[in-house]
């Protein structure tokens, strides 16, 4: 885990663009990219157990946007809209937050008691996602190149060089710099 204290802020370039940008093509590539993560760690849906059918709102507090995220049994869907959206738990903070939560880079419990992450409406279903992504040990930006065929290695080079530019965890940390 990062023993980092400060979460960084996602730049404000592009918080701008996603003012602007249309989020159709965004939910869609979101939800291609959870689809992947489905057939590739399928226990990550049957973790979720009785919350497998649960809406979740992510809300990135320094983005214009929120994320629905379906789960649908393991054929997730994901919805980014500019509005607020319902769910049976909601989880906010910074994006770098949320990401580093994702990647293993962050405590969870940590993140929480900080007050860096905030958990409202169902407590147990947002410590389900927790345990069920801890488990799987994602890696997105891995993910998202696996989907970007010739253009793989060009994609993890700008994910690695955004992370040390930015400070936002963007894949998960090598085994030795997470102690």
């Amino acid at each position: 885990m990062l023993t980092r204290t400060r979460i960084p802020h996602c730049p404000a370039a592009l918080a701008r663009l996603l003012r602007i940008l249309p989020l159709g093509p965004l939910s869609l590539s979101l939800t291609a990219c959870s689809r992947r993560i489905a057939r590739r760690h399928p226990g990550l849906f049957r973790r979720l157990g009785e919350h497998s059918r649960t809406r979740f709102v992510l809300d990135p507090t320094d983005l214009p946007v929120v994320l629905c995220l379906d789960p649908n049994d393991g054929l997730p869907s994901v919805r980014a809209t500019r509005r607020s959206c319902d769910g049976v738990a909601r989880i906010s903070g910074p994006l770098a937050a949320l990401l580093g939560l994702v990647h293993g880079a962050y405590d969870g419990d940590a993140l929480f008691f900080s007050r860096d992450l905030v958990i409202e409406g169902d407590t147990a279903a947002a410590l389900a996602l927790r345990n069920a992504v801890d488990d799987a040990e994602l890696d997105i930006s891995q993910e998202i190149a696996a989907m970007s065929g010739p253009f793989s290695g060009l994609l993890l080079q700008a994910a690695g060089f955004a992370g040390r530019r930015t400070g936002v965890c963007l894949a998960r940390p090598a085994e030795d710099a997470a102690w």
